[in-house]
């Protein structure tokens, strides 16, 4: 079941974000659906504020005020759950419909990381295999795991060409 998960965005009363957060995973325990309900996040942010004074502090901020993300196999049993806890509005979506978050939200907003292990090197030959120039050939010229980007530089029309690729795009000539 925990495979169909997917993230939510529930819209809560300002200012009852943590509540909200707490009473949902007491209920979660208390009722043995730790299989439906993972994860729950309040995305935060570390802001410098300057105060009055000149002082520099750091405080730290909800990037989405209003708004809990939690982690769920939407069944009627956990929409009832969540959608009566006090403080919760609703979830965003239609009315009685909760719209998952896509995984470029999801990954945008740092809920979750997926890793890319990538099998190749600077320098190696590797072959396209996704996108339009699938089946072309090249060589890696740069890895950034952290921006799931390669650049490969590819021979096209008999010029050396740099293009810019997602990990999982290229694979080590066989």
């Amino acid at each position: 079941m925990a495979d169909s998960a997917k993230w939510y965005a529930i819209h809560t009363y300002s200012g009852y974000e943590n509540a909200v957060k707490t009473s949902i995973e007491k209920f979660v325990v208390g009722r043995g659906m730790g299989d439906m309900i993972l994860r729950m996040e309040i995305p935060m942010e570390t802001v410098t504020e300057i105060t009055e004074s000149g002082v520099a502090k750091e405080v730290e901020r909800k990037v989405f005020p209003g708004y809990v993300l939690i982690k769920m196999v939407l069944t009627d049993e956990t929409w009832h759950l969540v959608r009566n806890v006090r403080g919760v509005t609703g979830f965003v979506g239609a009315a009685n419909k909760p719209i998952p978050l896509t995984e470029e939200e999801v990954m945008a907003m740092g809920m979750e990381k997926h890793e890319v292990v990538v099998n190749y090197n600077v320098g190696d030959h590797v072959k396209i295999v996704d996108g339009p120039l699938a089946s072309f050939t090249g060589v890696v010229e740069e890895i950034e795991p952290e921006k799931d980007r390669v650049s490969v530089m590819v021979s096209m029309f008999g010029r050396e060409t740099p293009v810019e690729l997602e990990l999982d795009q290229v694979e080590v000539c066989s």
